[in-house]
């Protein structure tokens, strides 16, 4: 399957900003066996002073920029085809997890895809006790480790509610799972720190989802938006295995990849600081287009 991919993320503000310093993670990533990137553009406005476009550690396509001149907001824009070439599901067979803390503790690969990185507490996600005994219910000693994972997410997806306007891109995970509402943002961090907790090795992922419209009904321009999913280890055979909590599956061809994390503060689309005053306001629009519809 091939997508086109338009995206815009716009923040105005409330006054002039005399300069800014920003990094941007937006760009779908090229992961052999499961997406080509085909081609990508990224622009900003205003023309940055500075731009670096670099790889970071987690093999996210990241861009820097600096604004030098008085600017009254920033307007970033993707332009990428992207081809879907696999399924993101974990090969079988996944370990049992009664067997998944001795793979951990004998893994000694440092790199950006050990689960080592993927164990603990991290910024957005904490080692919750309540979100541990709410995902030890959930799985017996039987299971296999994608089975937990699913049994998990599942759970989760059947208990909370989702509202886009419970919950600010600032919520703690803890506060969500409490009142057992939020976005999907949310419905991810909440899953990592219930698959930490009972030991499986968790992160963050960030992208494009392609949104079905109703039968007969048109797509509508701009209805798609940046999504996050989950990715979960289940040993060193297997791999990774992706579920998305909030719409309750395995990832799939629908759901294109930008950034792999421990969490949304890895992978942000867009963070950084400036020097002015006043309030800002940000809209975003995304389209994600099989290729041949228009």
């Amino acid at each position: 399957m091939i997508y086109d991919i338009r995206l815009t993320i716009a923040t105005d503000y409330a006054g002039f900003a005399s300069a800014g310093r920003h990094l941007v993670c937006v760009m779908p990533r090229d992961l052999g066996g499961e997406q080509r990137l085909i081609a990508g553009l990224l622009n900003l406005h205003p023309a940055p002073a500075h731009r670096h476009d670099r790889v970071d550690f987690f093999g996210n396509a990241v861009v820097e920029f600096a604004i030098d001149a008085p600017h009254q907001g920033v307007e970033v824009s993707v332009q990428a085809r992207i081809e879907k070439t696999a399924p993101s599901a974990a090969p079988a067979p996944s370990l049992p997890l009664s067997a998944l803390a001795n793979a951990v503790a004998r893994c000694r690969d440092m790199g950006p895809d050990s689960p080592v990185h993927f164990t603990a507490a991290s910024p957005r996600v904490p080692l919750d006790a309540s979100m541990t005994r709410f995902a030890a219910a959930q799985i017996t000693s039987d299971m296999t480790t994608a089975q937990a994972i699913i049994a998990v997410g599942r759970a989760l997806h059947q208990t909370m509610r989702f509202d886009a306007s419970a919950t600010t891109v600032d919520t703690p995970a803890s506060e969500a799972f409490a009142k057992r509402h939020g976005v999907c943002q949310d419905f991810s961090h909440i899953m990592i720190a219930c698959l930490r907790g009972i030991g499986i090795p968790a992160g963050y992922v960030s992208g494009y989802l392609r949104t079905q419209p109703p039968q007969g009904m048109p797509r509508l321009e701009g209805a798609d938006a940046m999504h996050a999913w989950v990715r979960a280890w289940c040993g060193p055979n297997a791999g990774w295995l992706a579920f998305d909590p909030t719409n309750d599956r395995v990832t799939d061809q629908s759901h294109i990849i930008v950034a792999h994390g421990r969490d949304y503060a890895d992978v942000s689309p867009i963070r950084g600081i400036l020097r002015g005053s006043g309030g800002q306001k940000s809209r975003q629009s995304v389209d994600v287009i099989p290729l041949g519809e228009t």
